[in-house]
């Protein structure tokens, strides 16, 4: 009896309401900030990009599988029904939205509307489960394929890139376990992927015509219990290139030069984060049943989406 009683407490401490103020990140999240639900109820959330009026979009995969609207008054809508698992979310300059469709395993941009099929892969190579996406400058496309769960041992899996216009997305990497969240630094220049299975994020130099070079180690994800993947999800960037990882114990923060500067803890593990609101600095955090927010001394990147 004791024993469970002792559960049943470790479990109330964790509950989406018990969030206490945190410790702070000097530069990054003030000291007393507290992480607060939004709105809680989803199946899976995830997928969270800025709207140009500081809304944001994100997705409710698995049972609901839509696509909702956060307005800047905190209304949630639905944005699109039935979205085919669309795991990851990007926007244009011009208001369209980019999206990953797992399930469908292709990639589409939506706009008045519409839904047009920009790549299914290669006859060769179609597309296992796309899972997360980010814009460049040019319109050009990368995105993650680590195909379905469950993990399978030896399956290749694969980093992209779809030039603008074009239908078949040329290959950049075959060699991470499982790339999951992608990211493109300010300036552009750099391109950075996390793996799901271990606690490295890798960083490419990015090329004039969008392929890569240089992969090499970014930064490594702390305190990952022995014996278990990292989580490492979906990311952001903000104006000063601090690189945000959703993991297996929360949020974690590191410079631009790879160096972890702390961890934001969340009440669920976190799925994803973007930056968003008027001003671009409140975090928006998806986390399994809830979407979060929370206040920050940081701010998102001057540009659309991510």
């Amino acid at each position: 009896m004791k024993t469970l009683m002792l559960s049943l407490l470790a479990l109330l401490a964790f509950t989406p309401q018990s969030a206490a103020p945190l410790e702070g990140i000097p530069g990054i999240v003030a000291k007393g900030e507290v992480v607060h639900l939004v709105k809680e109820g989803f199946a899976f959330t995830e997928g969270p990009v800025a709207m140009a009026d500081g809304g944001l979009f994100f997705s409710d995969l698995l049972t609901s599988d839509r696509i909702h609207r956060l307005d800047p008054k905190g209304e949630i809508t639905v944005f699109r029904e039935k979205a085919n698992a669309s795991g990851g979310l990007a926007v244009s300059r011009t208001g369209e939205v980019f999206a990953v469709e797992t399930t469908s395993k292709r990639v589409v941009k939506i706009a008045n509307g519409q839904v047009t099929v920009l790549t299914e892969g290669t006859p060769e190579k179609p597309l296992l489960a796309p899972n997360d996406l980010v814009l460049d400058a040019k319109g050009g496309i990368y995105f993650t394929d680590p195909g379905p769960r469950p993990v399978v041992p030896g399956r290749i899996v694969y980093v992209y890139y779809l030039p603008s216009g074009a239908k078949q997305p040329i290959m950049l990497d075959d060699q991470i376990a499982r790339p999951n969240g992608i990211m493109i630094s300010t300036d552009g220049r750099t391109l950075l992927v996390d793996d799901t299975v271990g606690d490295t994020v890798f960083a490419y130099d990015i090329q004039v015509d969008g392929t890569v070079r240089n992969k090499r180690p970014f930064g490594k994800l702390v305190n990952i219990p022995a014996g278990q993947n990292s989580g490492a999800d979906g990311m952001a960037v903000d104006r000063e290139d601090r690189l945000y990882v959703t993991s297996l114990t929360g949020v974690q923060v590191f410079d631009k030069s790879g160096r972890h500067l702390g961890t934001i803890p969340v009440p669920r593990q976190p799925s994803n984060v973007a930056f968003s609101d008027t001003d671009k600095r409140t975090l928006y955090i998806t986390a399994r049943e809830g979407l979060y927010r929370l206040r920050m001394l940081s701010q998102g990147p001057d540009r659309p989406g991510k």
